[in-house]
């Protein structure tokens, strides 16, 4: 549960997040004004897996790129939020959020004022952001671009389909003549894929809007996180509402020296990582796999992040029939439409890591899911 007071604050420091980070992937495929002012090394962007140079030049309608954004957010031991990631490719759960609500509204009987805000106005928060990537102003004809049932969120894809009213389509089956917006859902976040081959040239001569754009993982690059704060005072011109987990640019001698001074007390991340794989928490290691970890850093540290390690809260969770605390994360759903005006589902989706101790909540770590109530 989330007071209305506190959600204000988080729902602000989302919006200015956001746009922050739209504006910089415009400017990484633009003028770089960034880097020129030496805000953000070259490097970070030039070196980032999902930096795409083939997006070099194109501006999508209104110059919107983040369409859809999932931050990852965790309370500290004060109980303050932080962003942990920043997710802009392809950001996916919002379904499950929903799902989760419809699961405990079948159980709970709730007075009408202590109901939870509701997320029935999903579906027009996702319009929102494809009317503001569409090539038309006036009904735009929109699909879902799948990859098919194997894709894991294969649910959410048919779910969202069904519930903005639109074609669910596999690559084969696009007819890009009949479209003016197409969210992407496919895991093809590549330029060099078939479905990139299939959507570039008609992206780039105008003739569509895609939800979110390629490249767009230049933002929600691990290393790129550790430079977000400046980029809202960059483009926004305004202190950061919500602040990051510390985050340590390893490819500086500086900040590796400093990390190193506090090594075993950090979280690494490859950078190319996701889902929580390679992820090596140090104050939980064994001695053996912190040496381990050490050396690879040290003959390789622009292949890793670190980060302060925030002992994520708890929630209490049922548990072979019985209550126990296990670490929870929030990942809030941002939708960006146009002139930069954002609307936000309250609360969101708490994910939760089953396993005693873990704090990697990914749903392919065995994590779930827990209905988040925003209260009026």
């Amino acid at each position: 549960m989330i007071a209305a007071a506190e959600w204000e604050v988080v729902e602000s420091g989302l919006g200015q997040r956001v746009r922050a980070l739209n504006r910089f992937t415009a400017d990484v495929y633009g003028e770089r004004r960034i880097v020129r002012e030496g805000v953000v090394p070259e490097r970070v962007i030039e070196s980032a897996d999902y930096y795409e140079p083939g997006m070099q030049g194109v501006r999508p309608p209104g110059d919107l790129w983040i369409g859809i954004a999932g931050l990852d957010l965790v309370r500290d031991a004060d109980g303050r939020f932080l962003v942990l990631e920043d997710n802009v490719r392809t950001p996916s759960g919002f379904a499950y959020a929903a799902a989760a609500r419809r699961a405990v509204a079948a159980h709970l009987e709730v007075s009408a004022s202590d109901h939870p805000r509701k997320l029935d106005a999903l579906p027009e928060m996702i319009w929102h952001a494809l009317r503001a990537a569409a090539v038309t102003d006036a009904s735009p004809r929109a699909v879902l671009l799948t990859d098919g049932e194997d894709n894991p969120a294969y649910y959410e894809h048919r779910w969202a389909a069904e519930q903005l009213g639109v074609a669910l389509v596999e690559p084969d089956t696009l007819d890009l003549g009949a479209v003016d917006v197409v969210y992407r859902r496919t895991n093809a976040d590549r330029l060099d894929t078939g479905v990139g081959e299939l959507l570039l040239e008609p992206l780039r001569a105008g003739r569509i809007g895609v939800v979110n754009a390629f490249g767009t993982g230049v933002a929600d690059d691990k290393l790129t996180h550790a430079y977000v704060e400046d980029m809202i005072r960059f483009y926004e011109d305004e202190e950061p509402l919500l602040p990051s987990v510390e985050t340590f640019d390893l490819g500086r001698s500086d900040i590796l020296d400093r990390a190193m001074d506090v090594f075993d007390e950090l979280v690494i991340k490859p950078r190319g990582g996701y889902g929580g794989e390679g992820v090596a928490v140090l104050p939980h290691a064994k001695p053996a796999d912190r040496e381990r970890v050490r050396k690879a850093v040290c003959e390789a540290p622009d292949d890793y992040v670190a980060q302060r390690m925030v002992m994520i809260s708890t929630h209490p969770t049922v548990i072979d029939g019985r209550l126990a605390p296990r670490h929870v994360d929030l990942r809030p759903y941002i939708f960006l439409g146009e002139d930069g005006e954002v609307r936000t589902l309250p609360g969101g989706l708490t994910r939760v890591a089953f396993d005693e101790g873990s704090l990697v909540v990914n749903s392919s770590q065995n994590g779930g899911a827990k209905d988040t109530w925003v209260l009026p």
